[in-house]
């Protein structure tokens, strides 16, 4: 080849550099949606004040003050609700719209895809996380936190509502998405162990433990208490890799 000559090496970006990429793309978009951003921190913020304020009157009582145990919960509620319910519905009409059409002809895997949209939601669980333990500490939390339990937590939680999220969206249509997402948010809000302990489902608390939402709020919890959840993470791990699997599998660029 002769000196200044100039000799195309078209080819597909290596794994990391495509997962960065399509990390800061979604990172960028969910920053500049300010309603739905917006809404993952008020949500749980309303959720935080009310039921710390009117634990007593609904007879809610724990052998730790109840702001401590509400409020770990309430952080693994944002985290559900940004890995799961943001990112389902906003992936489902993005599927129905053809914008991930349009990323299925590049040379994007869908694990990559998966990848950078989990990168992404967790510099917006940074945000969520952050408003949420100010306010806690406001109304009185005084948490012991083991940060590497804490960490994990966040990031196992976040892989597998995200992974599980991806596949609502990949498999339906975008109205059913929007429908079951919601579903699915309010039945593991109300009985999924996530917000309220584990215990406090009586005999029920030994099965939701091992539902996504159960591992999550109990990791947190402990977490938050200075323990390291070893078991939690380790089911939380399990739904990721499961999920993951399913939703790479499955999952329908259109």
């Amino acid at each position: 080849m002769t000196t200044g000559t100039f000799r195309p090496a078209p080819g597909a970006a290596p794994l990391p550099r495509q997962i960065l990429a399509q990390a800061t793309m979604e990172a960028r978009l969910l920053l500049r949606n300010g309603e739905q951003l917006l809404l993952a921190i008020v949500i749980p913020l309303i959720v935080l004040v009310g039921a710390v304020q009117a634990a007593d009157r609904f007879g809610l009582s724990f052998d730790d003050p109840t702001v401590d145990v509400l409020t770990p919960g309430v952080l693994a509620l944002a985290v559900m609700s940004t890995a799961f319910t943001s990112l389902a519905i906003a992936t489902g009409f993005e599927r129905r719209y053809g914008v991930l059409k349009r990323l299925g002809t590049a040379p994007l895997s869908r694990s990559a895809l998966l990848a950078g949209k989990v990168a992404a939601l967790l510099v917006v669980e940074v945000l969520q996380l952050g408003v949420l333990s100010v306010a806690g500490v406001v109304l009185g939390w005084s948490p012991d936190v083991a940060v590497l339990g804490l960490m994990a937590a966040v990031v196992l939680g976040t892989a597998a509502f995200a992974a599980l999220g991806l596949l609502l969206a990949g498999t339906l249509r975008a109205e059913a998405t929007l429908a079951a997402a919601n579903l699915v948010y309010l039945l593991l809000l109300a009985g999924g162990a996530v917000v309220l302990p584990a215990s406090a489902y009586g005999g029920l608390g030994d099965v939701v433990q091992w539902l996504p939402s159960g591992a999550l709020g109990e990791a947190m919890r402990a977490a938050c208490d200075g323990d390291l959840p070893v078991v939690e993470l380790a089911v939380l791990a399990g739904w990721a890799v499961v999920g993951g699997a399913a939703a790479g599998r499955w999952f329908r660029w259109e």
